[in-house]
């Protein structure tokens, strides 16, 4: 099959879908914030433990007062992702740390189950929707705010 912007098959959607995870983890763990706003619809909402966000304002603006300091490093896998034309569901899980430093001797662990929509548009694949469900916690302390 031939894939053309109009005509894509469902392994070049799941490509792009695991990639945009990924990068969302990325812009996190890279404090490039301002890169979360290609990741996201404008619309796109948040739900972690960081609280709530709507829109690409809101969105970058809790994710610099959550991923601001120390050293923090996302580790998606397992991803599921359920297509139906231009949506699709997401689920994966996640890895996360946060760290003082190289040497910290007590890094903050984090196991999370993400739940996420994803919309295709004139752009590409956009997060509509994400969630991030805490199941487990290592050296039990929130990253500063």
């Amino acid at each position: 099959m031939t894939t053309t912007p109009t005509t894509r098959d469902s392994h070049t959607d799941r490509v792009d879908l695991v990639d945009l995870v990924s990068r969302l983890g990325r812009c996190l763990d890279t404090r490039d914030f301002d890169g979360l706003r290609d990741v996201f619809a404008t619309d796109g909402r948040v739900v972690t433990l960081g609280g709530t966000a709507e829109g690409h304002d809101a969105l970058v603006a809790q994710a610099a007062r959550k991923h601001s300091q120390g050293n923090v490093w996302h580790s998606v896998t397992g991803h599921v992702i359920d297509l139906d034309g231009d949506t699709a569901t997401i689920r994966a899980n996640l890895l996360v740390a946060f760290a003082e430093g190289v040497a910290d001797p007590a890094p903050f662990l984090l196991g999370e189950v993400y739940d996420m929509e994803a919309r295709r548009g004139d752009r590409g694949w956009r997060l509509t929707r994400m969630s991030a469900t805490p199941v487990w916690s290592l050296n039990n302390r929130l990253p500063a705010a």
